[in-house]
């Protein structure tokens, strides 16, 4: 038998540059494998997502306890928002408050993902059956065009519905950094979860084609360019117009 990962070692941190850092759990499989991403700003710093959260976020990764920071999520589910409740500046759309503030497994789709299927390896102490996320109530309910303000540094809140009805991007028009979540990434992107609407799906894309990116940080997979952004777009939409395809 395999043994259970530690507290310790379960979090790795890569540093990609222009402030930005990516933090994620190397050991659960990349399908379920949440992107976290922390922005350095001048007056505070920015949280976008938070795991898993079987273990302690804050505890295990200094990073993120150094500054004041704004923890946002870009939706609810289970994999995105497990450690929001170690944070006291917690936001979230509209759509979704009712969910971080009260996280069941049914809504966050822990009851159908949170398995032991998820991991290469498990973490110490790992119990499917017990797994529960805390609940997070929101302080800042965000709305298309908010911004979340670092001082030296501006997100624009993209609302994102299709993956779930309150997904948000966050885009930084000085330089094109897009902080995606799962409406785009460079994998398989999901339309069929019990609050998805594929219909919003392909609206959502049309309207995000044209933004000017430099740099889009999904919420799984690898990071990419505009190039492949476009031509992931592309594929999406081809896919949805395509004769006989039912939305």
């Amino acid at each position: 038998m395999t043994e259970a990962i530690e507290a310790a070692r379960w979090y790795e941190t890569i540093r990609l540059g222009d402030g930005v850092t990516l933090i994620h759990e190397p050991w659960i499989k990349p399908f379920f494998r949440c992107n976290i991403w922390h922005v350095r700003g001048r007056d505070r710093d920015l949280l976008f997502d938070s795991g898993l959260g079987h273990f302690s976020l804050r505890r295990h990764v200094p990073l993120v306890g150094e500054r004041e920071l704004a923890c946002v999520a870009s939706h609810t589910h289970f994999d995105h928002i497990g450690c929001h409740h170690e944070f006291p500046d917690r936001c979230v759309h509209r759509a979704e408050a009712a969910i971080l503030a009260d996280p069941r497994n049914d809504w966050t789709l822990a009851d159908r993902y949170a398995t032991d299927e998820m991991f290469i390896v498990p973490p110490e102490g790992w119990d499917a059956a017990r797994y529960r996320v805390e609940a997070a109530p929101a302080g800042r309910i965000l709305e298309a065009g908010d911004v979340v303000d670092l001082g030296d540094r501006a997100f624009e809140v993209i609302h994102t519905p299709g993956h779930s009805p309150g997904g948000i991007a966050l885009f930084e028009r000085a330089t094109g950094v897009l902080l995606s979540g799962d409406i785009v990434y460079d994998g398989p992107l999901i339309d069929y979860a019990y609050h998805s609407d594929a219909d919003d799906y392909l609206q959502t894309l049309e309207r995000m084609r044209g933004l000017a990116v430099s740099v889009v940080h999904g919420g799984h997979f690898p990071s990419f360019g505009p190039t492949r952004y476009r031509q992931l777009i592309d594929e999406y939409l081809a896919l949805k117009r395509k004769p006989g395809c039912h939305l």
